[in-house]
């Protein structure tokens, strides 16, 4: 029985169901999320649509309610969300349509568990782990690790990234993952002037990173072809098909939200642990039931990969003492999906 299967059964009794809207202030924007809440025989479930345009979400709050009302399994809830107009607005790019899916989906499976007063673990039939964590801040890592010697993480590199600002990383021995961010579009800041070159002196200078999302024209794969173990991708995955259309890699970055439903969430996972491909976690900026939902997943199938699912408090603007610090414990072990202790 696959993963998806286990899940597929539970009977969900949904009532109404409501938006909430939130937000996040930062120096240079204010972050909108959406919180998908469906209720019904005592339980809510949340969910949380992370789309990054304010346009989408408002004209997700805008919606006319969805006709979810009666009594069906998760898997028919899913399959009735098939036939849904998700969109009576075009979305600002297609990966919103996994972004807003995701949302109910995640609703739906929170709803789920906790009417039957289950863990996600315990129907899935895996044990949650205390989950290693990396950190992907824009204050630079040494602002970070006078306050937390100990602490990893994920960086995005910059154009300005010579051969003595990677060698100075390398030689903090703290950095796991670095996203050259070749797959986000021409909107993101990205190194674009040269990108076979810092392909390259990544691959050299940082002989022990993983490389998540290279680009993958023939010159520059040409320069990590050999290294392809430690390469990831992220932004291109969407489904299996997805990762069958790429080179073979020994890494994965998970983000559930991509994926849009459980279906191709969980074939995903199965694949990767087929193939022997590691996994880790990643995350969208996420600002309420989202995050803990990425860390209790990590928790189940990826706790020792450099999961870029840190507590939310780590994107503040400026470095924070007393923070939770890696790993995180204590997830995945109350009904519900993404539920805290």
């Amino acid at each position: 029985m696959s993963l998806y299967q286990r899940l597929a059964e539970l009977p969900i009794t949904i009532e109404t169901h409501a938006l909430e809207p939130r937000s996040f202030e930062t120096p240079g924007f204010t972050r909108l999320t959406t919180t998908v809440v469906l209720q019904g025989s005592g339980h809510e479930g949340h969910g949380e649509d992370i789309a990054y345009s304010d346009s989408d979400q408002e004209a997700h709050r805008a919606m006319t309610p969805l006709p979810l009302v009666g009594t069906l399994p998760l898997g028919e809830w899913s399959a009735l969300l098939d036939t849904l107009e998700l969109f009576p607005s075009p979305p600002s790019s297609h990966a919103v349509h996994d972004y807003r899916r995701w949302a109910y989906e995640s609703a739906l499976l929170d709803l789920a568990l906790s009417q039957a007063g289950v863990t996600l673990g315990t129907v899935l039939g895996r044990t949650p782990q205390p989950v290693r964590f990396c950190v992907s801040s824009s204050l630079g890592p040494k602002a970070w690790l006078a306050e937390y010697p100990e602490m990893e993480f994920k960086l995005d590199a910059s154009e300005d990234w010579d051969d003595a600002y990677v060698a100075d990383l390398e030689a903090l021995d703290r950095v796991r993952v670095v996203d050259l961010k070749a797959h986000y579009g021409d909107s993101w800041p990205v190194p674009r002037a040269d990108p076979t070159g810092m392909t390259r002196r990544i691959a050299t200078l940082m002989p022990d990173v993983i490389i998540e999302d290279p680009p993958t024209d023939d010159t520059t794969w040409a320069v990590i072809a050999d290294q392809a173990q430690r390469v990831a991708f992220d932004a291109p995955i969407h489904s299996v098909a997805d990762m069958l259309a790429l080179s073979q890699t020994g890494y994965m970055n998970i983000k559930p939200s991509r994926f849009g439903t459980l279906e191709r969430l969980l074939a995903a996972i199965e694949h990767c642990e087929a193939r022997g491909i590691q996994m880790y976690g990643g995350g969208q900026f996420e600002l309420g039931v989202g995050r803990p939902q990425i860390q209790e997943l990590a928790a189940l199938f990826y706790p020792d990969g450099p999961n870029d699912v840190a507590p939310g408090a780590y994107n503040a603007t400026g470095v924070t003492a007393g923070l939770p610090t890696s790993p995180l414990t204590g997830l995945g072990h109350v009904p519900g999906f993404g539920r805290l202790a």
